[in-house]
């Protein structure tokens, strides 16, 4: 015989500590495996946390979802989309902190300020589009916004907290959602040498790394010399750094060999030789005053930066500038499209026009070699005050 499954609501009540300060409790069943069910209990927070009985009854929401996540749909009580965001961090928030972390700032900043009091049934298409369309964003960031709302409630159509097709967020578009307010910053070989003297030779390594090879700067930060093989003359990238949080590079295409011309295996040998650090094992530019990978916020704004400014550029140059100019550099080769994905490590094909065939290993090298011969050719001399030594750079 079927029995009914129950929702279930809980009861809160205010408990006496033995501190002398007052916290919510929540009550509810758990069913037992040999039948019955038995109570437990949860301390919530304490009454200054939750002044209200109605804002501690709102903390056990996601509680109660897991609680009656077999309970008949038309029983259940429609949830806030706050409830939803607190399930979703919970339990599908993304492993990889660079991911993460910018969720959890898309959620923080624009989605639960606006709709974290909406029950899930108010939330429609128009006023979401509406209101994406009045957020002071570019339109890249609001599609952002609007693919992680439509993720998260494609979690709620999981756990049937919506009905199945019934995704609002579905219906929501974002105008111009591929266009970039401003284009990207690309430089010429003879700027990009031009910043090369004003940078220490730690930045001024990384720099060139950036340049030859087009990696990000995650990437390069989470080098360690047992990744390149000088005498095959390849690199494999396999990690990427963030905040001294090391992790899986940005996507599965990104984990992949790539080619390592002999001057520039030439600048990371002396690089290796000036370091301290040699092992296989070890970071390529760690940190000397942590031995951990750099944050690269502090080289962009205090070196990379300023460098630019010294060598007459301006602003707007960072990182990201070096890995649209190896593009560039690569278009200028002669390269095929499918050799300059494969360089670029990019998933998609809409980033570099793919579509023809696999790039044999020699045209890819080819390609390559091509690039950072463009970028070490002209010779500059450059002094340092470094240990008083002078340090030859491009």
């Amino acid at each position: 015989m079927l029995t009914r499954t129950r929702y279930q609501f809980g009861s809160l009540r205010l408990k006496q500590r033995r501190n002398g300060s007052e916290a919510w409790e929540f009550r509810y069943y758990v069913d037992q495996p040999g039948g019955g069910r038995k109570r437990q209990h949860v301390t919530i927070g304490t009454r200054e946390k939750y002044p209200t009985e109605a804002l501690a009854r709102k903390a056990v929401q996601a509680l109660l979802l897991k609680l009656n996540a077999e309970a008949p749909r038309a029983e259940l009580e429609v949830p806030s989309f706050d409830t939803l965001l607190n399930k979703y961090a919970e339990e599908e928030m993304p492993d990889r902190y660079s991911t993460r972390k910018s969720y959890e700032s898309i959620i923080k900043t624009h989605i639960r300020p606006k709709w974290a009091d909406y029950p899930l049934d108010r939330i429609k298409p128009m006023p979401v589009e509406q209101w994406l369309r009045a957020l002071n964003l570019a339109p890249k960031s609001k599609a952002h916004v609007r693919g992680l709302m439509h993720l998260v409630f494609t979690c709620a159509e999981r756990w049937c907290l919506i009905e199945m097709g019934k995704n609002p967020i579905a219906l929501v578009r974002v105008k111009d959602c591929t266009k970039r307010l401003k284009r990207p910053r690309v430089l010429t070989v003879e700027q990009f040498c031009a910043i090369l003297p004003h940078l220490k030779p730690t930045y001024r390594t990384m720099v060139i790394v950036a340049q030859c090879l087009g990696l990000r700067v995650s990437e390069i930060v989470a080098l360690k010399w047992g990744d390149f093989d000088f005498n095959n003359r390849v690199l494999l990238v396999q990690r990427s750094a963030v905040h001294c949080r090391v992790d899986f590079v940005k996507t599965e295409y990104s984990h992949d060999f790539v080619p390592l011309d002999d001057d520039l295996a030439e600048v990371l040998l002396n690089w290796k030789q000036q370091s301290c650090f040699q092992g296989d094992e070890d970071w390529v530019f760690p940190n000397p005053a942590t031995e951990k990978p750099y944050w690269q916020e502090g080289i962009q704004k205090k070196h990379i930066k300023p460098a630019a400014e010294a060598a007459g550029l301006g602003t707007g140059i960072g990182w990201h500038t070096f890995r649209h100019t190896y593009r560039t550099l690569l278009d200028e080769t002669g390269a095929p499209m499918k050799v300059q994905q494969e360089l670029m490590r990019h998933a998609s094909i809409q980033t570099t026009m793919n579509v023809y065939g696999q790039a044999l290993s020699s045209t890819k090298r080819q390609a390559n070699s091509k690039v950072v011969q463009m970028v070490l050719k002209p010779t500059v001399s450059v002094q340092t005050n470094e240990k008083g030594a002078d340090v030859a750079a491009p």
